[in-house]
């Protein structure tokens, strides 16, 4: 009886860990390259007024240093309104803003669109404002867009 009840808990545990709710990353796949995914990327964040940062290419900053690595690039973008709002909610939420999506193809030649699920900011952050959940909700939703906009072929 040990036995049987031991390995439900193991199943139970090995079901619960491919659930996607809740995750703090979010990661779909594309089937375009990795200059291709972030063009498509950058723009969008222009099409939709928002302000392009910057972009970091870790593979050549990687060549750079003498070192290599696969294709891996993040974009870093955000809308300032929106932002300064999430830090009146909390200072700290400078931490996570800008926002940013990685674009990285792995040794199998699958690239991916990686980004934080924004609504982890509230347990990081401590936010329990309705307004700022609220704010939090629109971002997740945003980036969720943006990064289907950068998958699509």
């Amino acid at each position: 009886m040990k036995k049987l009840l031991l390995i439900g808990f193991i199943g139970l545990a090995l079901v619960g860990c491919d659930n996607k709710k809740g995750a703090f990353l979010e990661t779909l796949e594309t089937q375009n390259d990795v200059p291709t995914a972030v063009a498509k990327l950058i723009a969008t964040i222009k099409d939709k007024g928002l302000t392009h940062f910057q972009t970091i290419d870790h593979t050549k900053n990687a060549k750079d240093a003498g070192l290599r690595l696969k294709p891996e690039t993040v974009v870093v973008f955000g809308n300032p309104k929106m932002g300064t709002l999430l830090m009146q909610c909390n200072p700290s939420m400078g931490l996570d803003l800008p926002l940013r999506i990685l674009f990285s193809t792995d040794y199998e030649g699958k690239t991916t669109i990686t980004y934080t699920n924004p609504e982890y900011w509230s347990l990081k952050h401590n936010i329990k404002d309705k307004k700022c959940l609220g704010i939090i909700k629109k971002a997740h939703i945003a980036m969720q867009n943006l990064a289907q906009e950068a998958a699509k072929k």
